[in-house]
């Protein structure tokens, strides 16, 4: 049976198109058919039907989908074993939050790319929560994310990064001496209460007394810092890392106790074949990074 074979089966499955699924594997949708044909024939039955203008698993397909997904990462695993250096061999599924990728995950891969050039990386973006599950799921390797505001299980291995209190961000020329007083005067640009960091700048407002008159409210820190710059508002944001020269249109102010902080990490499972690649990626990572004050 050929892997492939399965691959692009789980792909028409996921997406419910051949032409979307020839598209993400970079093939003609004629190629998609005749691969799918070729799986049914090998395993005697119909895997997919039509259903209007989408395609769906047949009985058949939904029955073995779960076991294809687990036959693709047992050869990924096989492979990764079959090394003949001190490290598994890749590639090394990473996923990444929006943060992570512009201000982290860039200045460890030059290293990277130095000290093991055969080792490809393939990076995913995502939500700590998307990240997280899809991790634990065994569809990463390994993420950079906010630690959640729980505790991992025994099965995760964590090493944190990075600690980033909020602080905050303002137009350089806002004028003033105390950041609370700011916050309660001025529009503000609220960062998305759905997401960790978000949540504690909330909490952290109320907890001082201050209801912000919130003028926006969107998620993506880098994108909050252009509309701050842009005279748009303020906002309480993680002190996240810049790369290159900092935004001299931005001013970042402390804020005053107690005041939290967010775990920036990196997470993957202990037993994972591929977990000393993981453990490689994150030391280089913290070796990397400058560390917040």
């Amino acid at each position: 049976m050929d892997t492939q074979f399965l691959q692009t089966f789980i792909v028409v499955v996921d997406t419910g198109s051949i032409a979307e699924a020839a598209r993400r594997l970079g093939i003609t949708p004629s190629s998609v058919t005749q691969r799918v044909r070729a799986l049914e024939a090998d395993v005697g039955n119909r895997l997919i039907e039509r259903a209007g203008r989408t395609v769906k698993p047949t009985l058949a397909g939904l029955r073995i989908v779960e076991r294809a997904h687990t036959v693709l990462r047992h050869v990924a695993d096989l492979r990764s074993e079959a090394s003949d250096t001190a490290l598994p061999a890749g590639p090394l599924r990473l996923g990444a939050t929006p943060s992570a990728l512009t201000g982290i995950v860039p200045t460890v891969l030059k290293r990277w790319v130095t000290q093991h050039p055969h080792i490809n990386i393939f990076i995913e973006p995502g939500t700590t929560t998307t990240l997280y599950a899809k991790v634990l799921g065994g569809d990463l390797d390994a993420a950079i994310l906010v630690h959640p505001r729980f505790e991992l299980p025994k099965t995760c291995v964590w090493q944190s990064l990075r600690n980033e209190p909020l602080v905050l961000v303002t137009p350089a020329a806002m004028k003033g001496r105390d950041p609370l007083a700011i916050a309660r005067r001025e529009p503000f640009i609220q960062y998305d209460r759905g997401v960790i960091a978000g949540k504690m700048a909330d909490e952290y407002l109320r907890a001082q007394g201050i209801r912000p008159n919130v003028r926006f409210e969107l998620d993506g820190i880098e994108s909050i810092a252009k509309l701050v710059a842009e005279g748009l508002g303020v906002s309480v944001l993680p002190d996240w890392p810049v790369l290159g020269p900092a935004n001299t249109a931005l001013k970042r102010w402390p804020l005053p106790a107690p005041c939290p902080s967010r775990e920036v990490g990196a997470i993957w499972l202990r037993a994972s074949v591929r977990s000393p690649l993981a453990r490689a990626f994150a030391d280089m990572a913290r070796a990397t990074l400058p560390q917040t004050r």
